[in-house]
C-alpha cells in the first residue's frame, strides 16, 4: 500500500484483521517479516529512533501513565526526540509545546493534571504532544520542512461521545489541511472513516481487500465480503457523506 504525502487515510476492517499491527509497522514499532516500510523512499529501519520520531508520531487508543503529569508536561514529552542526552527542555521547547496546545484548543488545560481530563480532552492533549514531535523551529538538525510528517491514530474515537467525535474529526481535518500533516487512522467506525477520510484501506485476515477513494471502497459488496453483513450504503441527504447501515448478518 502507498500513503501519499498529505493524505487523510482510514484503515478499516473487523477485529483481528491486522489494523493495529499495520499501524505498528508504519510507526517502526514492529519490523516486517518480509517486504519493507519506506518514508519518502527511505527504509524506516535505516533511520535512528530519534529521526523517525521527529517524522512519525502515534496517538494510541488509550494513554496509560505510571505517574500523573500536568497537561503541559505531557505535551513537552513530545520534544524528547529533539533533545540530546541529558538535555532538558528549553524556552524554545516550552514555546512549541504551548503553540501545540493552542493548535488543539487545550491551552486552558495547561496546568491541569492529565488524569482529571475527560476522554476527549485527553485525546486532544495526546495529539498536541504528537504534533510537538514534528515542530522543527527549535532544532536545526530536524528534517527539511517539505519532508513528510505522519500522524498515526489507533481508534481515536472509540471512547468519545458524539460531540467529541465531531471535534476530533474537525481537528484532524484542520491539521491535515493547515499543517500538511499526513494522517492515517485505524478505526472500527465505518461512518466516522467515511465522513473524515478521502481514501480507505479495507483489511481482512491481514490482507488488503480494497483500497482507494472512500466511495469506491465502501460498497455493499465489499462490506458483505469483509464483515459478513448485508448493508445499505448511500450518501446522506444533508451531509452528502457516504453512510453505512448494517441490515442483517449473512
Amino acid at each position: 500500500m502507498t500513503v501519499p504525502s498529505g493524505a487523510l487515510l482510514g484503515v478499516i476492517g473487523p477485529n483481528g484483521s491486522g489494523k493495529t499491527t499495520l499501524l505498528k509497522l508504519l510507526a517502526g514499532l514492529l519490523t516486517p517479516a518480509c517486504g519493507r516500510v519506506t518514508l519518502d523512499g527511505q527504509d524506516t529501519t535505516s533511520l535512528d529512533r530519534s529521526t523517525l520520531a521527529r517524522r512519525v508520531a502515534v496517538v494510541p487508543q488509550e494513554t496509560q501513565l505510571a505517574f500523573d503529569y500536568t497537561v503541559l508536561e505531557i505535551v513537552l514529552m513530545g520534544r524528547y526526540p529533539h533533545l540530546r542526552a541529558f538535555e532538558l527542555e528549553g524556552p524554545d521547547d516550552l514555546e512549541i509545546a504551548r503553540r501545540m496546545l493552542a493548535a488543539t484548543d487545550t491551552v486552558t488545560f495547561e496546568q491541569r493534571m492529565f488524569r482529571t481530563l475527560s476522554g476527549g480532552e485527553k485525546q486532544r492533549v495526546v495529539i498536541a504532544s504528537a504534533l510537538a514531535q514534528f515542530d522543527t523551529s527549535a532544532d536545526a538538525r530536524d528534517p527539511e520542512p517539505d519532508e513528510t510528517r505522519v500522524l498515526l491514530l489507533d481508534e481515536p474515537t472509540s471512547s468519545l461521545d458524539l460531540a467529541f467525535q465531531l471535534e476530533t474529526a474537525n481537528l484532524l481535518r484542520q491539521l491535515n489541511r493547515d499543517r500538511r500533516t499526513t494522517v492515517v487512522i485505524c478505526t472500527h467506525d465505518l461512518n466516522f472513516a467515511a465522513g473524515l477520510c478521502r481514501d480507505l484501506v479495507l483489511l481482512r485476515d491481514g490482507h488488503i481487500v480494497a483500497t482507494g477513494p472512500t466511495e469506491a471502497v465502501l460498497t455493499p459488496d465489499t462490506i458483505g465480503a469483509v464483515y459478513d453483513v448485508e448493508a445499505d450504503v448511500r450518501r446522506h441527504p444533508v451531509s452528502h457523506q457516504v453512510t453505512v447501515v448494517p441490515l442483517a448478518r449473512r
